[in-house]
């Protein structure tokens, strides 16, 4: 009788615990559910803007080979070039190299704020340099990650939903929030790039002295 009466119990407690993991693992799906859907179409917004971003730098390179051949100035070195998949692309204004990515979004991200509630979005980073040249022989997710915050120009977080501003941040302000809506995001987000980085000049090094802003 006692037998039966201790395995009653040890069900009972069987049942209790198994209905105490499936409420908390409940809550975990759901969280990691409203993640995961915030990712997927915060990846899809961010690959919309990146299209229109490459139209735009297309764009940028015929405006810019016009403005330098009627002042006598061979534009071979004026091109943009992107991958197949449309993740990279590379823009070559005389002297300089820019690149934007997409290639930074490996999961679920959200982007930190100090004063608003953080904002799950894609990222697009704008890097001084080739990236092809930067990420050579890199087969390391963290390392690439650590070249690109290292050659980082700029960033767009774009969020899931289209109806919310994409952020703009710039690495030399302190990393200041600005916001762009959907349609003006991906013109703005190249313009704004290119005239930090052109806008500038290069000192000729001397300890940490690498370039200036006019």
């Amino acid at each position: 009788m006692s037998r039966e009466f201790e395995n009653f119990n040890n069900s009972e407690t069987a049942i209790r615990k198994s209905s105490l993991i499936q409420e908390r693992i409940g809550l975990v799906s759901t969280h990691m559910y409203k993640q995961f859907l915030d990712y997927q179409h915060s990846t899809m917004n961010t690959a919309e803007i990146f299209y229109e971003m490459i139209d735009n730098l297309k764009a940028i390179t015929e405006s810019l080979k016009q403005s330098f051949a009627s002042r006598g100035i061979t534009t071979e070195n004026i091109y943009v070039d992107y991958d197949k998949d449309k993740s990279v692309a590379i823009i070559n204004i005389l002297w300089h190299t820019i690149s934007f990515t997409t290639r930074c979004n490996y999961e679920p991200q959200a982007l930190f704020r100090e004063n608003a509630n953080p904002m799950f979005s894609g990222r697009i980073m704008a890097i001084s340099g080739n990236y092809n040249e930067l990420t050579e022989g890199i087969n390391s997710r963290n390392e690439i990650m650590a070249k690109l915050l290292e050659k980082e120009v700029a960033s767009l977080y774009v969020p899931a939903d289209k109806a919310q501003n994409s952020i703009f941040k710039i690495k030399h302000l302190s990393n200041r929030e600005f916001f762009l809506n959907s349609s003006d995001a991906a013109r703005e987000f190249v313009l704004k790039v290119v005239e930090t980085i052109c806008g500038g000049g290069l000192y000729h090094e001397e300890g940490s002295r690498k370039s200036f802003n006019i």
